[in-house]
């Protein structure tokens, strides 16, 4: 009886034994064995390629300059005389014309081309014929001169007297009409009207 209660004890004891070698290895294995790691998902990048916008460059037009048109010229006889001297031409430009002071004189006179012409006196040596003048002593006579004497020196001749307006400035008074310029003394009553086909002295 004793030899079975021995047997049994002995068989429980190997049993205990294997249970605690069991029992510490299967600790050992689980603390060398490797935890497990799950990665996480890798993160997706996404790519957005934006396509370019078309520039489209519009030049504006130039804009269209127009020069204003010049005005017309004020009559002369709202202009003040120039050095003493009033000058003028006809309308349709043919004749220079002008009322001067000199130091031994005032003259009224136009130039230009006229018809007809008296024959050329002894006493004029250069150019004859030109212009009529008129002086504050005697009658109106034709000029002997080699350049243009009534002008104001300017690139362009002198803004024209048109028909109908006049010019009284220094004891004399020109008057633009449709058959031609005339310019007479105030004082005298001596004076002429000169025209391109016509001419008259007095």
């Amino acid at each position: 009886m004793v030899d079975k209660r021995l047997a049994a004890a002995a068989v429980l004891a190997v049993m205990a034994l294997l249970t605690a070698c069991g029992s510490e290895s299967g600790a050992e294995v689980a603390a060398t064995s490797p935890p497990s790691v799950t990665s996480a998902p890798a993160a997706t990048t996404t790519t957005t390629t934006v396509a370019p916008v078309p520039v489209t460059t519009t030049e504006a037009p130039l804009p269209t300059t127009t020069e204003p048109a010049a005005p017309p010229p004020m009559p002369q006889t709202t202009y003040a005389p120039l050095q003493g001297a009033y000058y003028f031409s006809s309308p349709d430009g043919q004749f220079q014309c002008g009322i001067v002071t000199l130091p031994s004189r005032t003259e009224a006179g136009c130039q230009g081309a006229t018809a007809p012409v008296p024959p050329r006196p002894e006493s004029c040596m250069i150019s004859w014929g030109n212009g009529i003048r008129v002086t504050n002593e005697g009658a109106a006579e034709f000029m002997c001169s080699g350049g243009a004497v009534y002008t104001s020196g300017g690139e362009t001749i002198d803004p024209p007297l048109e028909v109908g307006q006049q010019i009284v400035g220094d004891g004399y008074t020109c008057i633009s009409a449709a058959d031609g310029i005339s310019c007479n003394n105030d004082e005298t009553g001596h004076g002429f009207r000169i025209a391109a086909d016509s001419n008259e002295t007095f």
